[in-house]
């Protein structure tokens, strides 16, 4: 059976780290929102609520075609609001795919010392400032969807461990 392989989180948490290296080592296509974003705003159109929202639209079409073909996907994107939560599960469900969901945590401490140190370098979206996540942190809701709460701040060989584990059992059950 197919995986959408969500991974969520606030800016800067590790989402996209953690979203490569499963990609990698399962050798899955990786759909992450804010290079699509990025992308379209190269095409020189103003980054607006309209250009997220297009990089996530994006991303689900080109995951939906990946899933037609019978094949996984991973999604990296901060998946904050419900509207793209239900998103990934009607994918899921339009594919009769396993929805399997990943969300990077970190201690506050930990995460201002990343964000502040982080160089992302993405045409026409700004960096991301601890100020950001903290209001991105006031209309991040809490996932329902049963998920895997991953602290980032473990090596990568221990997170990556962690979450193919994860990957590997949810794929067998339910």
């Amino acid at each position: 059976m197919a995986k959408v392989i969500v991974i969520s989180g606030l800016p800067g948490s590790g989402k996209s780290t953690v979203a490569e290296g499963i990609a990698e080592k399962l050798k899955l296509p990786i759909f992450s929102v804010d290079p699509i974003e990025s992308a379209i705003l190269k095409s020189g159109i103003k980054r607006s609520f309209d250009t997220g929202l297009a990089a996530y639209i994006v991303a689900e079409t080109l995951a939906s075609e990946q899933l037609s073909l019978g094949m996984s996907v991973v999604i990296d994107a901060v998946n904050s609001v419900k509207e793209a939560r239900d998103m990934w599960r009607e994918l899921s469900q339009k594919h009769a795919s396993r929805l399997i969901i990943i969300e990077c945590a970190l201690d506050k401490d930990t995460h201002k010392q990343r964000i502040e140190s982080r160089v992302r370098n993405m045409q026409g979206i700004p960096e991301v400032t601890w100020n950001d996540v903290e209001n991105r942190r006031k209309e991040y809701l809490k996932w329902e969807d049963k998920r895997l709460v991953l602290d980032t701040s473990d090596s990568i060989e221990n997170i990556l461990g962690q979450a193919l584990e994860y990957i590997i059992t949810e794929g067998k059950t339910g």
